[in-house]
């Protein structure tokens, strides 16, 4: 909807002299209109699904404009109708308003006047459109797509190397924000392996007390300490043939991390008291918020037992419309046919830094979709202030030299209006060179074209 190409008018105008001059007029601002000129023909032969807006003459001769609206509602009531009016018809319009159109021109109108409402029409549908499409998709979402919910580049980038590592079966490790969607991401892992007929253990490693880290990892055998009136299986032994993940990996204790490396090597784990090796079979996915490789207390021997593989997790604030369509998606989910965002409410989401994540935009969904009285920008306004932004320096060095790259080639391509030859000649690039970049992060020429 925002190119011109996509700026649809529907005209219904029976006096043929100020129909043309109106079409005429509307096209030269790169509408592209279709004329009619009574009530019926317009009601034949507009479709269903007409992307675009209406604008019609309350007398026409076939069909009165009060009765004409709700016929042209009934097979879209998101459509908006502006109607041109003579003097007389101001008081049928202003009810008209009422009964769901749009607005109302009067005659004889100036052409500015009527392309400014037109605009203001062509906003709204735009929004209506683009939610259609975002409702179409999580209807019609499979696989992957139903649970790592997006469109942008970095969320279609993110599934087709989960895929690939899956079916690897090696350990990984998976980057991101603190309320990105990391142990998700994990499970989708698990849920798309070889493994998935076996458990998936979650643990928390910043969660356990030290004192009571290995017997959490381990288990232990009846009598080997204080309070151990049972055996208990640990989760390295629960997890065997399945998947464990290890959360805030960073968070596990320096001397656990050797006994943890260990284990690892030798596939095998001995209960806390117990003296027999047992074997175990099971993939390690860790997560961690910064880079395992430079944090003081993390063994660079564990550490490369467990970066076989990495994935990254992008912030919220990096997924452009994705934000829309997660807010949609959760506010489904505390009832269907909840209250959608308007467009002051979309902005205030878009422009939000969103430092708690998928979890803070997901709170915000729950609060808007339950009280009807509240804007997101009431909700967002009465937020705590957090004022510490995460630091991309956290990050593994290839991860911020890879969103430094996307970030040039995204502004380059918004300056040059999507134009190849400009992009390849400013960051002088061989044309295929600037192809595989563009595929590699997700970038697409038709995102950037007016």
């Amino acid at each position: 909807m925002s190119h011109q190409e996509n700026m649809h008018l529907a005209l219904i105008e029976d006096d043929d002299i100020v129909r043309q001059a109106t079409s005429q007029w509307l096209q030269l601002a790169g509408y592209q209109v279709l004329e009619f000129a009574n009530g019926q023909s317009a009601l034949d032969k507009i479709p269903e699904q007409f992307p675009g807006i209406i604008i019609s003459d309350v007398r026409l001769p076939d069909i009165d404009g009060m009765a004409l609206l709700p016929q042209l509602l009934s097979h879209n009531p998101s459509i908006p109708v502006i109607l041109i009016t003579g003097h007389g018809d101001v008081d049928m319009a202003v009810k008209a308003l009422h009964k769901g159109a749009f607005d109302f021109v009067e005659k004889p109108f100036n052409p500015e006047r009527l392309l400014e409402t037109v605009a203001r029409a062509q906003e709204r549908r735009k929004t209506q459109v683009n939610s259609d499409e975002r409702e179409r998709y999580l209807e019609q979402a499979e696989g992957l797509e139903r649970i790592l919910i997006g469109r942008s580049g970095a969320m279609v980038n993110l599934r087709q190397q989960l895929l690939k590592i899956a079916s690897i079966d090696t350990n990984v490790i998976i980057y991101g924000e603190t309320g990105c969607g990391k142990e998700l991401v994990a499970h989708c892992l698990h849920q798309v392996s070889q493994r998935n007929k076996h458990e998936f253990v979650p643990l928390n490693c910043a969660a356990i007390p030290e004192n009571l880290f290995e017997s959490e990892l381990f288990g232990h055998e009846a009598g080997s300490f204080t309070g151990a009136i049972k055996r208990r299986i640990g989760k390295l032994e629960f997890a065997d043939k399945g998947t464990l993940f290890l959360d805030e990996v960073e968070s596990m204790p320096p001397g656990m991390q050797v006994k943890v490396l260990r284990s690892l090597q030798e596939n095998t784990i001995e209960r806390v008291g117990g003296n027999t090796a047992i074997k175990t079979d099971l993939r390690v996915v860790a997560a961690a918020k910064e880079d395992l490789q430079l944090h003081p207390e993390f063994r660079q021997d564990l550490f490369y037992r467990l970066n076989v593989a990495q994935l990254y997790l992008p912030p919220l604030s990096e997924r452009g419309d994705d934000i829309l369509l997660l807010f949609e998606h959760y506010t489904q989910q505390v009832h269907s046919g909840t209250r959608k965002a308007s467009p002051s409410d979309q902005q205030a989401l878009l422009s939000y830094p969103w430092p708690g994540n998928v979890r803070e935009l997901k709170n915000v969904a729950t609060r808007f979709a339950l009280d009807n009285s509240l804007t997101v920008g009431e909700i967002l306004a009465a937020r705590p202030n957090l004022t510490t932004e995460p630091s991309s320096a956290s990050l593994p060095l290839a991860i911020q030299v890879q969103n430094f790259e996307r970030k040039v080639l995204h502004e380059t391509l918004q300056r040059h209006n999507g134009s190849i030859i400009d992009t390849m000649e400013e960051l002088d690039l061989p044309r295929r060179t600037l192809n595989q970049k563009m595929q590699k992060y997700g970038l697409y020429r038709s995102d950037y074209t007016e």
